[in-house]
């Protein structure tokens, strides 16, 4: 998926697959969803949209050479890797997990009768056969109501997680009537996935589960419809 001119992908053109315990919106081609037009968008390869009912959750299963974060919505979710690694995400966290040569995980929703919703989201990384690691983000008290906190960068900057991609991932908070600009660099691609609300990028709206997106460079104009929470993805 590319284009230079801003874009709009509608939540309703998504995938769509419903398995009782799961229920999951994809962005892009996945599992049994293909679309050969929505294959990913730069290091950008899935977003998932999942709502996971109580006491259920993927079982033990492995990756290798991918950056994978989960963004909680609402519930909380417990992860449990082969790193060691073993925690319980609530909403506005996130857990960054780099698969690199390899690493075998499970994540189950922490509650036995309280759905879970989350974005479960995958970069490809800029190297192969990385050490596995992992780290989790909490926002400070600044943070908490910051318009715009940087989530996640390559080099950990403003107490972001580490992505192994010269990739930016940004929260964004604004209530209604409230804008903000991001600048794109020339040769770089913008991604913004709507989580709540009603927003106007330039000059298009998007309302919730709808991204915006382009590679064209300049001033990227955020304005809030109504209380807004989305991710903004900045990428090489």
């Amino acid at each position: 998926m590319k284009t230079k001119a801003l874009q709009i992908l509608r939540s309703s053109e998504r995938g769509h697959a419903n398995h009782g315990w799961l229920d999951s919106y994809h962005s892009f081609s996945f599992a049994h969803y293909y679309n050969p037009e929505q294959m990913g968008f730069r290091s950008l390869r899935v977003i998932n949209q999942d709502v996971i009912r109580g006491g259920e959750g993927f079982d033990t299963h492995p990756h290798r050479d991918m950056e994978i974060f989960t963004y909680m919505l609402s519930g909380a979710m417990e992860h449990k890797d082969s790193m060691g690694n073993q925690g319980v995400i609530r909403p506005g966290q996130i857990q960054m997990m780099s698969a690199g040569s390899g690493v075998t995980h499970s994540e189950f929703n922490a509650s036995l009768t309280e759905d879970a919703s989350l974005l479960q989201i995958w970069i490809m990384p800029a190297r192969q056969g990385l050490e596995p690691s992992y780290t989790e983000w909490t926002p400070t008290e600044e943070q908490l109501g910051a318009n715009k906190s940087l989530i996640i960068s390559p080099d950990g900057r403003e107490q972001s997680a580490i992505i192994h991609q010269d990739a930016y991932v940004y929260r964004i908070q604004l209530e209604t009537g409230e804008a903000l600009t991001h600048f794109l660099a020339e040769g770089r691609g913008a991604w913004v996935q709507l989580v709540k609300g009603e927003l106007i990028v330039n000059d298009s709206e998007i309302f919730s589960g709808d991204a915006a997106f382009t590679e064209e460079a300049g001033g990227l104009r955020l304005t809030a419809r109504e209380p807004v929470e989305a991710l903004l993805f900045d990428l090489k």
